[in-house]
């Protein structure tokens, strides 16, 4: 990474190289099934070989526990380029590191190597539990519980919006330690999928990303050793709220791909299109449209890999960069595939076209990971402060 006094980024020869082999795998193993992983609402399996095989399904984890070590942009890119021709497979590394940066940043050293190595080596993903039915945006007020007996926690509640539920074996779970404490008596705990009282809900119906299962978690009696609590009881939140400085950028990343990937497939038809007697792409009009795509989807990309670099430099703005990018990317990436939607007309309405698509899974990323409601909150009140 350019490490230059202006604290910037700068791609690497390496970066470009991820690009390269990450687009060739999505490319050739991941866009052929996309199609028919959203219809039928399944899990992309393939997707999930094949960036297994070549190590791309959680670059993020640091060589000490069997990982790549890669950068926070070099994880982004591949979130990107996989987004670009499946947001449903995309969130196989980006959630691979939403659920396991609590643990990166907060937990003990043994429970590091228990729950980072498997993912790792690709034979274990993980989720994150944060959000509950009553507890979306505020998610402070999560009414699930922990408590210590003897030489175990005792988890009692329900989780909801898990991303790749039930295909995880690890969980990220938040629970509330101290009702008296507020934020700072909630704790977050390792659970695994074996645990007693553990239980994976029917999947979500939904408008996109149907490739990846969302489903409740329920947690009755739930019971896990004393030494799963990921840092010190009480420091929970604090550990999410850390987390999502760090995942924020891949969440862009998604939205960048999702576009980029619209754009792709619009320049491709407006070019073979033809109206009145002449290709589509000669319209003045319509060359407006790709141009303004392209400039907004070039600007998002940059804005991502900065939030990913400031994570990486500790920059003491990156709660608000990171915050800045997953909005304005996400909202970059509906206004593109809308109008990708728009360029391909009539066709672009039916499922024969990529596009319907891209414009159903690229609606999420206004959504999760804090809505960009939440994130324009988030900015403003660093500002003011």
């Amino acid at each position: 990474m350019g490490n230059n006094a202006a604290g910037l980024y700068a791609l690497t020869e390496e970066h470009e190289a991820v690009r390269e082999a990450v687009r060739d795998i999505a490319e050739r193993e991941i866009a052929p099934y996309a199609a028919e992983v959203d219809a039928d609402s399944r899990f992309p399996v393939e997707a999930q070989k094949a960036l297994t095989a070549a190590g791309f399904h959680a670059t993020h984890i640091p060589e000490a526990y069997g990982g790549e070590g890669a950068d926070a942009i070099a994880t982004c890119i591949v979130i990107e380029e996989v987004a670009r021709v499946d947001a449903s497979a995309s969130l196989i590394p980006a959630v691979n590191k939403l659920g396991s940066m609590p643990v990166i940043l907060a937990a003990s050293e043994d429970l590091k190597q228990r729950v980072l190595r498997p993912i790792a080596a690709g034979d274990a993903m993980i989720s994150y539990g944060l959000s509950e039915r009553g507890a979306g945006s505020d998610a402070a007020a999560m009414r699930t519980r922990a408590r210590l007996d003897g030489d175990s926690w005792v988890l009692n509640g329900t989780k909801a919006w898990i991303t790749n539920s039930g295909v995880s074996e690890w969980y990220t779970v938040m629970a509330v330690t101290d009702p008296d404490k507020g934020p700072n008596g909630i704790s977050a705990f390792a659970v695994h999928r074996d645990d007693p009282g553990f239980a994976v809900g029917p999947k979500e119906r939904k408008m996109g990303i149907k490739g990846s299962p969302t489903c409740e978690l329920y947690l009755t009696d739930c019971t896990i050793p004393a030494d799963r609590v990921i840092g010190e009881p009480g420091t929970g939140f604090k550990t999410a709220l850390r987390t999502l400085d760090f995942t924020r950028p891949t969440i862009g990343a998604q939205a960048v791909g999702i576009a980029q990937g619209a754009l792709d497939a619009s320049v491709a038809y407006v070019k073979e299109r033809k109206q009145f007697g002449k290709a589509v792409a000669e319209f003045q009009g319509v060359q407006f449209m790709l141009a303004d795509m392209e400039m907004r989807i070039e600007a998002a990309r940059h804005l991502v890999y900065v939030a990913a670099a400031a994570g990486e430099q500790g920059r003491p703005d990156v709660t608000r960069v990171s915050a800045s990018a997953k909005a304005f990317a996400s909202d970059v990436a509906m206004q593109v595939t809308t109008d990708a939607v728009q360029l391909f007309g009539g066709a672009g309405y039916t499922q024969d076209f990529p596009v319907e698509r891209m414009m159903r899974d690229a609606k999420i990323t206004q959504i999760y990971e804090g809505t960009n409601q939440i994130q324009r909150m988030v900015i403003a009140r660093s500002l003011l402060k």
